[in-house]
């Protein structure tokens, strides 16, 4: 499923960083993780390394500010947490991620809507031009548990949507 919107769109940048975050140990907080694992086996071989550079964090923090730096644009492939179904896919640029910080908590420390707009204050030259977040809503957070059935069918439409991200193309919305 696809809860797409708007803003999120990219304009073919410069240099992409693409960043899966997550904990691979607590269930389907590993999405973000598995998917950008899933991109990287499908389609990075199509890109210049120079263009495209790929980051897999594990408890990022406040370090996802220097993960970001140097980058025209950057895709953030995260587990959400809101109302939606487990799989669900959120497209949301970088303006409208404070939708997901109110009573939703983060396994990261600093969380990443926090995280952002600390570097937009402090640093805002550092920070990439676009932003955009591809969310897949978690269902189950365990420690030690494996990803959901839910979860796990949503990593290739959260795939494809980083690639069409990559070549410059809409994102569905």
């Amino acid at each position: 499923m696809t809860n797409p919107n708007d803003d999120a769109r990219a304009t073919n940048p410069g240099i992409i960083t693409i960043i899966g975050i997550g904990q691979s140990l607590r269930g389907d907080d590993a999405a973000g993780l598995e998917s950008v694992r899933l991109w990287q086996e499908t389609y990075q071989s199509k890109h210049s390394s120079s263009t495209v550079k790929v980051e897999l964090a594990e408890l990022p923090g406040i370090s996802l500010l220097n993960l970001l730096e140097g980058s025209q644009a950057a895709i953030l492939v995260d587990a959400v947490h809101s109302s939606a179904r487990p799989g669900t896919i959120h497209i949301l640029a970088e303006n409208q991620l404070e939708a997901f910080t109110q009573g939703s908590g983060s396994a990261h420390g600093w969380g990443v809507a926090e995280t952002l707009s600390l570097g937009r204050q402090l640093k805002p030259s550092a920070m990439p031009d676009q932003l955009v977040l591809i969310g897949i809503e978690a269902g189950q957070l365990q420690l030690g548990n494996d990803l959901s059935p839910e979860v796990r069918a949503a990593l290739p439409e959260a795939a494809k949507l980083v690639e069409l991200y990559v070549l410059g193309e809409k994102l569905p919305g």
